[in-house]
């Protein structure tokens, strides 16, 4: 699907005349993420739009860093609502994927019936340029964020072996958070990115061999460089958007986390506290890791379905 400048490779369910959910995933992931979450919602009647986005899988990857700030991101999204002839759609995001529909949620709020962020939670706005922030919050430590930011070591590093890095990936939250041992990943001593992430035993329980193969297929031919453009962007996004200051999320939202998930650690739900005008619940599942919705799709989506039925009736 063509939009924005850019060709976007999409997975779309079902009835045309329904109401458009769109399905944001996160880094590393791909459409693919959603397998579980488009058939069900399209057999309860809502028009599922799920896109590789820009940089990832079969989509296009532009060359430029700035081409992967939220202005782009956003608008991405909103070039599928108009493709479809709709006015506005609910949308659905993880991981980074929540940073993109919680800021649509702010940026056109005209657009967006209702917002669901899996995994992060909305953070407003703040008072000084993001990386300024991190690297005095995270002075003489490692911080992923910030190692990302310069193109040509994270890329080598994560491009190296895509199968390493996905089942390091994939596997993150399998287990009870341990404060120590995050703490102890935070070390500056050299390593890299994958290094301090642990080689489990053995796949998690809800991600087959297959499964794992689709990933690692896509990102041994991709690389992941166009994704980790998206982090690149982090002062841009701050500077393009100056109007966003003090911006709440007006729309209703709903955010649904894991209680093993590390990123919880950082952004615990409430940080969004004072800054969500029409939050219909926090969910967080019991033993759940990053990965939510393949993890645990029985009731993410029960909690999607729920939430769409209060603001988009069929």
């Amino acid at each position: 699907m063509a939009t924005n400048g850019v060709d976007l490779f999409v997975r779309e369910a079902g009835p045309a005349d329904g109401p458009v959910v769109i399905l944001s995933h996160g880094f590393p992931e791909l459409s693919y993420s959603w397998r579980h979450q488009i058939p069900a919602l399209a057999a309860a009647g809502y028009h599922v739009i799920a896109p590789d986005q820009r940089g990832y899988g079969r989509s296009s990857k532009p060359e430029g860093v700035e081409e992967y700030d939220i202005v782009h991101l956003t608008d991405d999204l909103l070039g599928l609502v108009d493709d479809v002839g709709a006015d506005s759609a609910s949308f659905v995001g993880h991981d980074w994927g929540a940073i993109v529909v919680w800021q649509m949620s702010v940026l056109h709020p005209e657009r967006v019936d209702g917002v669901v962020g899996i995994s992060v939670p909305f953070q407003r706005r703040g008072p000084s340029l993001p990386m300024a922030r991190m690297r005095e919050r995270f002075a003489g430590m490692f911080f992923y964020m910030l190692y990302f930011q310069e193109p040509g070591a994270a890329d080598a590093e994560l491009n190296a072996d895509a199968r390493t890095t996905m089942r390091r990936m994939l596997s993150l939250g399998s287990a009870t958070p341990d404060p120590d041992a995050a703490f102890a990943a935070l070390a500056d001593d050299g390593r890299g990115f994958l290094e301090r992430l642990p080689e489990p035993e053995h796949l998690p329980a809800w991600l087959t061999q297959d499964e794992l193969d689709v990933y690692v297929d896509t990102f041994r031919r991709t690389g992941f460089t166009g994704a980790l453009n998206w982090y690149r962007n982090f002062d841009r996004n701050w500077e393009r958007n100056p109007q966003l200051d003090g911006a709440k999320v007006e729309v209703p939202s709903l955010f649904i986390g894991g209680s093993n998930d590390p990123v919880l650690l950082l952004t615990p739900p409430s940080v969004m506290d004072g800054w969500v005008t029409d939050h219909r619940g926090s969910i967080v599942l019991d033993g759940a890791g990053h990965w939510l919705q393949q993890e645990r799709p029985a009731e993410v989506n029960a909690a999607l379905l729920n939430f769409l039925a209060a603001i988009t009736p069929i």
